[in-house]
């Protein structure tokens, strides 16, 4: 038992060394060998984490956020997975709104619009599922942002889902935008978010697209989370899913995310 544990265990980091060369490199991945593809969402989900801290020992720094994926119908239709995924953010990978992006800096750059929650206190792991009030309790302030997300394969869609969770579910980073303390008085699920590139309007959706509410997809990501023994740690961010659907991104083009009364973020990529 030992031995196949320990050889699982080197399975997973092979995946994860693999992941880290590919990202840290630019090198579109193709594929996972097929030895080293996880089995299912929760063995991705042990690859991330070994994931995590290659890439945190290369220089990007700790994880000091967390982004979910396919929360919205739009989402679940553009990439046909059918559940929440979730990933990680590097702290060098965050960005202050307005923002200057290197485009040569990834493989196929996007950018995703997205409602922010930014905890005042640990959701730890425990026994009882959290509900919306639970985590809501939790929440300092909310902002508009823009997630950065990097088509980084040969071809995405024919990529498993556990193998792009495995890679933190398209993840390249976040531009974040003015925080909003007294958000309570806000109806979030009523929230339109805009996006633009060169002052065109290219999507629009509203926060009642991500699961029925913005912090639902909070509660879903704390309760997985726990599931595995994880915390969500006070300070953290959380993007909790694009409104609209993914928009890729020219080289010079300037994108302008309006999150109603939550503000605007914005970003150019030269």
């Amino acid at each position: 038992m030992p031995s196949n544990s320990n050889a699982e265990h080197s399975r997973l980091e092979q995946a994860a060394e693999l992941l880290a060369n590919c990202r840290l490199e630019r090198r579109p991945l193709d594929a996972l060998p097929g030895h080293l593809q996880p089995v299912d969402e929760n063995e991705a989900y042990s690859i991330q984490q070994l994931l995590h801290a290659r890439l945190s020992a290369a220089g990007l720094g700790r994880v000091s956020g967390f982004k979910i994926g396919c929360t919205t119908p739009v989402m679940q239709a553009f990439l046909n997975i059918p559940n929440p995924c979730a990933g990680g953010v590097f702290e060098h990978t965050v960005h202050r709104s307005p923002a200057a992006i290197r485009h040569a800096d990834f493989v196929r750059v996007g950018v995703e619009c997205e409602i922010v929650a930014r905890l005042g206190a640990d959701l730890p792991a425990r026994a009882q599922p959290y509900s919306r009030e639970d985590v809501a309790a939790t929440v300092a302030a909310i902002m508009p942002g823009m997630e950065i997300v990097d088509a980084r394969y040969v071809d995405y869609s024919r990529l498993d889902t556990p193998t792009l969770i495995a890679d933190d579910f398209f993840d390249a980073g976040v531009v974040l935008g003015p925080e909003t303390a007294d958000w309570r008085g806000i109806d979030l699920a009523t929230i339109t978010g805009v996006t633009r590139i060169n002052g065109v309007e290219v999507g629009r959706g509203a926060g009642r697209d991500v699961m029925g509410h913005p912090l639902q997809a909070l509660a879903w990501l704390a309760n997985q989370r726990s599931a595995r023994g994880q915390s969500l740690p006070a300070g953290c961010f959380v993007f909790l899913g694009s409104v609209v659907e993914t928009k890729w991104v020219a080289r010079a083009d300037h994108v302008l995310m309006d999150l109603d009364r939550l503000g605007r973020v914005e970003a150019r990529f030269d």
